[in-house]
């Protein structure tokens, strides 16, 4: 497995650089430096002297990839590529567009993501399992036909309905828990209640439909006929064999996931006034702090191919007839 491990780390460095390289194409190619400082400083009533002037105390005075008036190596490393794209495969971000330093916010900011993705991610898991398995159990009935239609009516209602209605309800009306705001320590669990909760309920119906679709397509297979013909009751057939043999497409799903977990909710932490890394690219979408979307989705992109590796680390344990090699 180790000799696969560092394959895959290998093979991901190639794709780590081109989708730097991509990256870095898309916000300073195509919007070029002289667009973000109009966007930055405003369409109207901008000077060529106020472009120079932001672009010099940002950098992007710089050509993009290869300076012709430096001389050696300098005509490559005294480019905004080098400065901007290059320190990020070592995971220093640079500084934002106000001075403060991205991969400190990125530390700090983690944490509050951490505590609202991961128990959204745990809980709605166990949940949307077991309403799949239900489904499953009772499968052609009228409790599956009434839990098909109960998920669909859920999924076709947008994920705002869930945040403002549970806002006003659970907050405004009911006044249990407060309806933003984020503390450190204990006090941080009466505000991670209310979004925690709206997550996984908004999730339930396209969870639930797609584990059950995993549980029935397992039901029909011959190793599930040769259970009943020994005469297992179907509860056993379902958690013991079923279940077991439906975790690979569901790990497939749900690990990939986990290290992305860092980047947090951008709408959840938004309504609810999070001050985490989904809030943290938000705003930065909308003080058009390029550095910041810029590092972020580099942080994205990097934290799903750990993710995918992962995924096939994880296939081992659950089936010992895989083998890495």
């Amino acid at each position: 497995m180790l000799a696969y491990v560092i394959r895959r780390v290998l093979y991901a460095i190639p794709i780590l650089i081109g989708v730097n390289v991509l990256i870095f194409a898309l916000f300073f190619a195509v919007n070029t430096p002289d667009d973000m400082a109009r966007l930055h400083l405003g369409v109207k009533h901008v000077t060529p002297e106020a472009i120079a002037k932001w672009k010099a105390e940002r950098g992007y005075d710089k050509p993009l990839f290869f300076n012709p008036q430096a001389q050696g190596l300098a005509r490559f490393t005294d480019t905004i590529f080098a400065s901007r794209a290059v320190p990020m495969f070592a995971f220093r971000f640079g500084a934002a567009d106000d001075g403060r330093d991205i991969s400190r916010e990125i530390r700090t900011r983690m944490w509050p993501s951490l505590a609202v993705a991961v128990p959204v991610f745990v809980i709605g898991l166990l949940v949307n399992i077991t309403f799949a398995l239900i489904l499953a159990f009772f499968r052609a009935t009228y409790v599956d036909a009434a839990g098909v239609v109960l998920c669909v009516a859920m999924m076709s209602i947008s994920g705002l309905f869930y945040i403002i209605g549970g806002q006003f309800l659970v907050s405004k009306l009911l006044h249990l828990v407060p309806i933003s705001g984020y503390q450190d320590g204990l006090d941080a669990f009466k505000f991670l209640v209310l979004p925690v909760t709206v997550g996984v309920i908004s999730g339930i119906g396209s969870g639930t439909r797609w584990y059950r679709t995993i549980f029935l397509e397992e039901m029909g297979k011959d190793y599930v006929r040769t259970a009943r013909a020994k005469g297992l009751a179907e509860s056993v057939v379902l958690f013991r064999h079923v279940l077991s043999n439906g975790m690979i497409p569901i790990l497939t799903g749900a690990v990939v996931v986990i290290p992305t977990l860092f980047m947090g909710s951008l709408i959840l932490e938004s309504f609810f006034g999070i001050p985490g890394l989904g809030s943290y690219t938000i705003d930065a979408i909308r003080q058009q702090d390029f550095a910041i979307v810029h590092a972020m989705v580099c942080l994205g992109s990097f934290l799903y191919i750990v993710g995918l590796l992962l995924t096939d680390i994880s296939y081992t344990l659950v089936d010992p007839r895989i083998r890495l090699s």
